[in-house]
């Protein structure tokens, strides 16, 4: 999730659990703690400069559930023994520190990007994806819980304010997962209909909601795409083809920078040859035509695949952005149409 959002999630639940006297204090120290993990970006930037491995490499072991226990431990040790407020109370600090740590890569694992959860383990990134990275209506609730615990000090309302804001936001986050299992299925009827049963496939958030929802499947020959709107939408998903150049991924399949994203995206990705060179892109973060993520990955030699310096391709924001607004709008029209002419479904 973004920045603010972790902030003050770290913030709020520390502030819920360390005493009141030290209320405030724990809003600082939550909101330092809840974005630590994200600081991993700066010791990889000093390691390498191969985008592959800076997008890899992220959330992982900074976002461990085996490493970040440890490291709560060892600061809350090191604050009690320098007494203060972690010596006066020792046993809510710990959880509070704990607390704080440990809540920034579980909500990261609701996005789309990945949290390697389990790392040193070699397992998939955990990508639940039921939120967007930025979420207004998942944020608000515990910014204005900091806000109100920290001019309400020791009163027993800035208490309740804390636990209503962490039980609106935690509510919204099984909404979202409440709305993501039906938009689910959808899709599997719509895709068992044009023979894509048993296709790979994931569900996403368009930005800034949970009402609107973009599902991709993996094909013998690209993937398919399409969109459900909670509100608008009746009667089968529509889902429209594209390519890939899947036998050229199938033959980069062992160059490590594709095999790397491969296990980092779960082999959602398309393949493409652009001036003679294959370039990946990560079909979870962004829609057709506009997607954050593509490198250049490898070129030819004699007709084969050759490894070369991954690089990454640059993004078009206004592309993107100028979208946005027909994203908002087919949230309530299911005449808006984000895709292209052709679509497959049983009602097309």
């Amino acid at each position: 999730m973004d920045s603010l959002t972790q902030i003050v999630l770290g913030g709020a639940v520390a502030a819920a659990i360390a005493p009141a006297r030290h209320r405030r204090a724990a809003l600082l120290a939550g909101a330092a703690l809840g974005t630590l993990p994200d600081l991993d970006s700066l010791p990889i930037l000093l390691l390498t400069d191969d985008p592959v491995a800076l997008m890899t490499l992220l959330r992982g072991a900074s976002h461990s559930l085996f490493v970040l226990p440890l490291l709560g431990w060892l600061l809350w040790a090191f604050f009690r023994r320098r007494g203060g407020r972690v010596a006066q109370s020792p046993k809510r600090w710990f959880w509070a520190i704990q607390a704080a740590l440990l809540t920034h890569p579980v909500l990261d694992a609701f996005t789309v990007y990945g949290t390697q959860l389990l790392w040193p383990l070699p397992l998939r990134p955990v990508m639940w994806s039921s939120v967007f990275i930025i979420d207004p209506l998942y944020t608000v609730w515990l910014l204005l819980a900091c806000v109100a615990a920290f001019f309400l000090r020791e009163r027993v309302a800035a208490q309740r304010a804390l636990a209503a804001g962490l039980v609106l936001s935690t509510a919204y986050l099984g909404w979202s997962l409440a709305a993501k299992a039906m938009v689910e299925r959808e899709a599997d009827r719509a895709l068992a209909a044009i023979g894509l049963a048993d296709a790979p496939r994931f569900s996403v958030p368009t930005p800034f909601n949970t009402l609107l929802w973009r599902v991709v499947a993996m094909t013998p020959d690209g993937y398919v795409e399409g969109f459900r709107s909670l509100v608008a939408d009746e009667g089968a998903m529509r889902f429209q083809p594209h390519a890939s150049d899947v036998a050229a991924l199938a033959e980069a399949a062992d160059i490590p920078a594709v095999a790397r994203l491969a296990w980092f995206n779960h082999g959602f990705m398309r393949a493409s040859e652009v001036d003679g060179e294959l370039v990946l892109t990560d079909l979870r973060m962004g829609s057709e035509p506009d997607y954050s993520f593509n490198f250049a990955v490898a070129g030819h030699d004699g007709g084969r695949w050759h490894g070369i310096a991954p690089k990454q391709l640059s993004f078009s924001w206004d592309g993107a952005g100028g979208r946005l607004p027909m994203v908002w709008g087919r949230i309530f029209d299911p005449h808006v149409d984000l895709a292209a002419d052709d679509c497959l479904s049983l009602s097309c």
